[in-house]
């Protein structure tokens, strides 16, 4: 796969300027590992006058059948040797797009620290795309890209075999765009129009993706004439998804035609959307896990220690068996969503009696935590850095003592497995660490000796064969869990700890 983009200038305005734009040096030949092969950025030409940088994608098709699931992410949806035998190391698809958002992540955000005045600036551009698949043909191209303010846009048909032109033309075009753009805007366009030309994606479509298409079609999707096709094929065509994306640009429209901005016309915007671990089906078998942990358990009163949103809140307050659940977290905008979410308001006094939510950091010690049937920390440990996870250890298993505590976390060793996460990326921005199941289950042994608990292992998700389940979860067992009291509950200090109040 193969694109340029091209830029001319003067002395005074050089066109190398290209270079600060993309956050990639003219002087150097770069490599950057993506989800399914190499990408080469280099500099055929870099002067005062004219600048192109070109992006070359290496594209293994048998790691993408490998890491995909067969005739879904990166499969094709033909027979088994149309896996192996396809166009994706040479046509321009979601492949490029992906690499696109890994390699130029400042460019397509509009960031330059070195010269913050030039992502405004709009710049003469070409950009070039020798074979881009276009289901709909030339027709459609023009469609797509004509309304967002290109000088010329050309779509050059490709013939099936140049030694057979009575075969006709191919579902391929050569793409060329040339006008006044703002670098980020023209970056944003590709990103989002390769696969809907395409009409395909080589990784599954989860519920971000329509946050990844409003953001990237920020300025130019919500009023463009095909935005209906565009949202269907970006999303895949998943109905749910594709209404979703189609209110929201609906109600950017209205805040642009009123001047106001979208939290004032809908301003349950945020509160509604779940900002828990994608793809949905995931954190739903997640949370069956841990409730099904909890029951296994006998317990009837829980801590849910970083309840977020209160997801799991939620849950334990649909089961009866649960009669006490505290939820902890130490954001106030966490637990007001939480409530926002619970809607105690609404409930019956029984119902609310058995739920509420209380402000704390797991750094410290806590009073309030002690005694529980069981503490759950899901998806909690990766956000600490590393060395104040002692700290959390201390004040969960030192001070508070469960009879249970349920711990998820990700597994790293999965992540190869999510197409469209870069080689090398953790699977959210705020996590400080992700584990291999050896690392996991060394900690856990480790806690559990030193606290006094036993552990069990459980895959949660889909166990591949060779990297394990995408979560891993263990299930700590207090050894004098039948006793009443303990030195950590009475208070009696055994070792140097922190007190009341102080880290760990």
């Amino acid at each position: 796969m193969f694109l340029t983009i091209s830029t001319t200038g003067s002395p005074e305005r050089p066109a190398s300027d290209l270079g600060f734009l993309l956050h990639k040096h003219p002087g150097k030949a770069q490599e950057f590992s993506t989800s399914h092969g190499t990408a080469h950025v280099f500099y055929p030409e870099a002067g005062d006058l004219r600048c192109t940088a070109a992006l070359l994608l290496e594209v293994d098709p048998v790691a993408l059948v490998r890491r995909g699931r067969g005739t879904g992410r990166g499969g094709a949806p033909d027979a088994a040797l149309a896996q192996y035998v396809n166009d994706r190391p040479y046509a321009a698809s979601s492949l490029l797009a992906v690499a696109l958002g890994a390699v130029f992540r400042s460019a397509l955000a509009a960031r330059c620290a070195a010269r913050p005045e030039l992502p405004e600036q709009a710049r003469p551009l070409r950009i070039e795309i020798p074979v881009l698949p276009a289901r709909g043909g030339a027709g459609l191209v023009h469609r797509l890209f004509g309304p967002l303010g290109w000088d010329l846009v050309r779509a050059e048909p490709l013939p099936l075999d140049e030694h057979f032109p009575e075969w006709g033309d191919s579902r391929y075009v050569r793409l060329v765009l040339e006008g006044e753009q703002k670098l980020a805007d023209a970056l944003r366009q590709l990103y989002v129009l390769l696969p809907v030309l395409d009409d395909a994606k080589h990784y599954w479509i989860s519920p971000d993706e329509v946050d990844k298409l409003l953001r990237a079609g920020e300025g130019w999707l919500a009023a463009h004439p095909e935005n209906g096709l565009i949202t269907a094929r970006y999303l895949a065509r998943h109905k749910r998804l594709t209404r979703d994306a189609l209110e929201r640009l609906e109600l950017v429209r209205l805040a642009e035609a009123d001047g106001s901005e979208v939290e004032e016309l809908d301003n349950a915007v945020d509160a509604d959307r779940d900002t828990e671990e994608r793809p949905v089906p995931l954190a739903l078998r997640r949370r069956e896990a841990v409730l099904a942990a909890l029951r296994a358990a006998g317990a009837r009163r829980v801590l849910d220690l970083g309840c977020g949103q209160g997801q799991l809140v939620q849950a334990l307050l649909g089961d009866p068996a649960f009669t006490e659940i505290v939820g902890v977290d130490v954001s106030v905008r966490a637990l007001n969503l939480a409530a926002g979410r619970l809607r105690p308001e609404r409930m019956g006094e029984r119902r609310r009696s058995r739920v509420r939510l209380l402000q704390g950091s797991l750094a410290y010690t806590d009073k309030r935590l002690a005694g529980y049937d069981a503490a759950v920390l899901s998806e909690v440990i990766e956000h600490l850095d590393l060395p104040r996870l002692p700290a959390l250890e201390y004040a969960v298993f030192g001070s508070a003592r469960p009879r249970t505590a349920v711990v998820t976390t990700p597994n790293v060793e999965y992540n190869v497995r999510w197409a469209s996460l870069p080689a090398g990326h953790v699977r959210h921005g705020d996590h400080r660490f992700e584990w291999t199941r050896d690392e996991f289950r060394a900690w856990a042994a480790e806690v559990g000796a030193r606290y006094g608990y036993g552990v069990a292992f459980v895959p949660v998700g889909d166990e591949d064969p060779e990297v394990g389940p995408p979560t891993q979860m263990a299930v700590f067992t207090r050894a004098n869990a039948d006793a009443t009291t303990d030195s950590a509950t009475t208070g009696t200090r055994t070792t140097d700890t922190p007190k009341e109040g102080e880290a760990a």
